[in-house]
């Protein structure tokens, strides 16, 4: 019998074949492997290769639910994904069907080799890695920091809040969109079981999320209950999570404090130069803000600022009056700038967060401090719309 649950989705729902899987180590290798398998009319590989998988991981149900449907094609045709009793809901069927189509998109669209996600300008030294967050592949890609640039090295299944993305307010099962990082690290002993191998929390609602009146809290990275391997794409309450041992491998890449997790409706992928060019662009600008402030020139320091500018408590009009006092009774001052990073903001049209060292000196104060500032670009320059302290 030709036709088993994967052979479906192939066909009927994704329109193509599966690419052969590679060496079959992580369970989704595997399980695409059972696809392969079934593609190719090689059921009783399939079958096997599926049953080994749910003696490793008895808890993965797309799995088992791949099993039932192998096992029910050996006596008639399927005409649909998850011939189970109709006892089951059909919303866990729908769930573990989406979960599969998910999976196999993956596994078909996965970026060139040559090709960088367009979002991601630069990251500075102390950054080893940078999650980034595919929401409408229900995918979070791991780059490690190449010279400044990213370099894809690893990518994992993810699900996301109920209600899709771009969470306004609290309660509403929604996931962010947006750059932010990972504050703490949760262990597993400091959690219920509900988290499974742990939690990271990020910093959402960030500056720019507070200035666009949106609330909420408690948005963090974790696992799965102990009883699941996975859940469906849409099924938590905002937060990003990823299977128990999926958890546990992204984990070994993050900093507290330091690792960016960006959350985009979809990636975009990007040639090299033209995320050089785009990064060569805002870099001369943030070198040239620098160099003005350094002149004393305060006019012309100010020129970096959009009319829309904010602090901390203060506009424009306030930031303005400041800087010219304090400048005024400088007789010099000296400025560097170290460990800058770029991130483009998403769904924000040439909108960046850029954030850097900041090492002031003067004839009367010196400090040093983390900065964050958000750069957009009117009329073709790049201008400053918030800063603070990072």
């Amino acid at each position: 019998m030709r036709l088993a649950a994967a052979a479906l989705l192939l066909a009927c729902w994704i329109g193509a074949h599966a690419a052969a899987a590679g060496p079959a180590s992580s369970p989704e290798d595997r399980l695409s492997a059972v696809f392969a398998a079934i593609e190719a009319n090689h059921l009783d590989d399939a079958l096997q290769r599926v049953e080994s998988l749910i003696r490793d991981y008895p808890n993965f149900r797309l799995a088992h639910l791949v099993r039932g449907d192998l096992l029910l094609a050996r006596s008639r045709p399927l005409l649909t994904f998850g011939n189970v009793a109709k006892t089951v809901p059909q919303e866990k069927i729908d769930g573990m069907r989406e979960e599969a189509l998910a999976r196999l998109r993956a596994q078909r669209q996965r970026p060139a080799d040559d090709r960088l996600p367009a979002l991601v300008l630069q990251l500075h030294s102390g950054q080893k890695h940078l999650l980034l967050v595919d929401s409408r592949r229900s995918r979070l890609y791991v780059f490690a920091n190449d010279g400044g640039r990213p370099r894809l090295i690893a990518d994992y299944y993810v699900t996301l809040g109920k209600n899709g993305v771009e969470k306004t307010r609290q309660g509403d099962q929604k996931t962010p969109v947006g750059v932010y990082h990972v504050t703490a690290n949760l262990p597993r002993k400091k959690l219920t079981d509900f988290y499974g191998a742990g939690a990271f929390p990020i910093n959402y609602p960030n500056e720019w999320d507070k200035r666009q009146g949106r609330n909420g809290f408690g948005i963090w990275l974790h696992g799965v209950p102990s009883d699941v391997y996975s859940r469906p794409p849409r099924a938590s309450d905002g937060c990003i999570v990823l299977a128990n041992p999926d958890l546990e491998s992204v984990g070994r890449y993050v900093q507290v404090g330091m690792t960016p997790v960006v959350i985009a409706d979809e990636v975009e992928w990007a040639d090299a130069s033209a995320v050089e060019a785009e990064r060569a662009s805002l870099a001369a600008a943030v070198e040239q803000w620098r160099k003005d402030w350094e002149s004393r020139d305060t006019e012309r320091y100010l020129t970096h600022y959009s009319q829309r500018f904010a602090a901390p408590g203060q506009n424009l009009a306030a930031w303005s009056e400041h800087k010219r006092k304090v400048n005024g009774g400088k007789k010099w001052i000296k400025l560097g700038l170290a460990k800058v990073a770029m991130i483009r903001y998403p769904r924000e049209r040439d909108f960046v967060v850029v954030t850097f060292d900041q090492d002031y000196r003067s004839d009367g104060l010196s400090n040093v401090m983390h900065k964050r500032q958000y750069w957009v670009k009117e009329d073709g320059r790049w201008k400053i719309i918030y800063e603070g302290a990072g």
